[in-house]
Parts: structure tokens; sequence; C-alpha cells
């Protein structure tokens, strides 16, 4: 299967449509060469602003470009474009509904080296809590082109979480993206498994594994967090033993909870899979990481065999 960095994309796509919508400007923070805006940098130097490692000054400056008729598009390591400038994405961005887009690179535990501090958990949760914001988590590069597209033409807040590492290509460049809407990548009659980002490939090969079983799998890419259409949520599980959902977050105001929230009071059993209530950790590799902490096809399959037993 194909494979795509997310980074690479964003970068792509951004220096794509900085050169067909003038008012697109970027503030970075010291990281263009990770965040892949340097692509931007190089062709539009005149509309891209590194700000340093002073990231509340960034979205501050942003909020007055959005404000001014520009579309800001704020990048830094996930962690620190969510956690470090909460207050100013609140009261600066959110209060007011101001059309700026934050990028939180790197995101959830794909930083595998630099441990706990890079590591980017509760980005989701976060932006969640936040009215007026919008949160999209990409499942690959060519959604993640499609999302970055959206939030061009989408007049408010969004915030993107993007992986560090190359991801394979679950959509395809036709595929519509819509804004609130989960979209089925696979159908099945007896599991549905939500998930988002990389967790959806996790997904697929647990769901390929299963069906030597006899275990007939859907999977649903759940790549809208906020807003998200519970009825099409709901669609999708009708007729359905049990529901799996897994993502690369913690359990704490991620997607799970979403669904546990959608389903208060149906009989349908529920199992979530994500990061329990603690830090990150520095690791040799991503795979190691995510196997760490539960996060792969094997995970998967035995949530889905423990429903069914």
């Amino acid at each position: 299967m194909s494979q795509q960095n997310c980074r690479k994309v964003y970068g792509e796509t951004l220096l794509d449509l900085g050169g067909k919508d003038s008012r697109i400007v970027v503030l970075e923070a010291d990281l263009s060469k990770s965040t892949m805006t340097t692509l931007f940098q190089e062709a539009f130097p005149e509309r891209f602003f590194e700000m340093g490692i002073a990231e509340q000054n960034m979205v501050s400056t942003a909020a007055g470009l959005a404000i001014s008729g520009k579309i800001p598009f704020v990048n830094s390591f996930a962690v620190f474009s969510t956690g470090r400038v909460y207050d100013q994405i609140r009261q600066s961005v959110c209060l007011g509904k101001v059309n700026v887009k934050i990028i939180g690179s790197s995101c959830g535990l794909s930083d595998f080296g630099d441990g706990a501090t890079h590591q980017s958990i509760e980005d989701v949760g976060l932006m969640r809590l936040i009215p007026n914001m919008t949160v999209l988590a990409p499942v690959d590069g060519n959604e993640t082109r499609r999302a970055v597209e959206a939030a061009v033409d989408y007049n408010g807040p969004v915030y993107i979480r993007i992986n560090r590492n190359d991801m394979p290509d679950i959509t395809s460049v036709d595929d519509v993206f819509t804004i609130g809407e989960p979209g089925m990548v696979r159908d099945g009659s007896d599991i549905v498994v939500f998930a988002n980002g990389y967790m959806v490939w996790k997904a697929l090969l647990a769901a390929a594994s299963l069906e030597k079983q006899g275990v007939s799998v859907r999977v649903v890419n759940v790549s809208s967090l906020k807003p998200v259409n519970g009825q099409s949520i709901r669609e999708m599980a009708r007729g359905m033993k049990g529901i799996v959902t897994i993502e690369e977050h913690t359990l704490v105001n991620g997607l799970g909870s979403i669904v546990l929230d959608l389903f208060r009071g149906n009989p349908l059993r529920i199992e979530t899979l994500g990061i329990p209530d603690v830090f990150g950790q520095s690791a040799p590799g991503y795979e190691e990481l995510l196997r760490h902490y539960g996060l792969d096809e094997s995970a998967v399959i035995r949530s889905v065999e423990k429903i069914l037993s």
C-alpha cells in the first residue's frame, strides 16, 4: 500500500492554496522545517511570519491578522499549539469566532523519541472543550489535503492534528471530505470500530485478521471530532453486536467519550481503546510505543473477541 507523510502533504497543500488565495498567511514558531511550512516561506516570504518560540504572541497576532481579513495558519508541534496557547485560543480566537487555523504537527505519540514533553495526547480534548472550535484528525495524506482545503473554506476557528510519520493511503484523492461527517472505510456486520488518524489503519488490519475467523468488522473513520454527526454514528452502529473505539489520544474527552455519550442508555457493548490518564514517554520506535499503550491491531482483536464472548 502506498504511503505519504502528512506533514509534507500539509506543506504542499498550504503552498498550493497560498498561490490561489492571497489572504492566506502563515505564522511559525521556529519549527518550519519540521512542520513543512518552509515550503510556503520560500514561495511567499512576504506572507510568512517567523514568530520564534513565542506561541502565545503568535496566536494573538494571528487573531489580529484574521480580523483584518487574512486567513492565518498557526503552526507548531501539537503540544505547544494547543496547550501553551490555550488562553489566547480561547479568548482571542474562539470567543469571537475569529477565522484562525491552528495546526498541531507531530500529534499523539508520533514524536516517539522526544517523550512526554513533546507528545500531545490531550490536544483533541483541549480543543473540543472550547466553544466555536472545529477539530479535525485526518486519516492519511489525501484526507490531510482535503481537511486543509475545507479549513480554508470554513469561516471560523479550526484545529487540525497532523501525524509526524508516514501513513498508509486509506482514502483516495477523489473522496469527498465534509466537516462533521464520519466515513465508512470498510463494511461489516458484526462489530463496528470507530477510529481516526493512524488508528484507522490498525483497525483495518484487525478487521482483515478477524475476517479469517469468520468475524465481520465495519471500520469507520471519525476524522471530524467536532462537530460530529451523531445520527450518522448511530446509523453506522445499527444492527451491530458491539462497538470498539480506538484513538491515539487520552481516553478523557476524545473519540471514546464522544461515542459513549452518543450511546448512553443503549444496551450495545462498548470497548474503548486509548491512552490512560498518564503522560507519554520516549521509545526507540513509534510502533513499539503504540504497542505499549495497547494501540495496535492485537488490542482491537482482543476487544472484539471480548464483546463477542
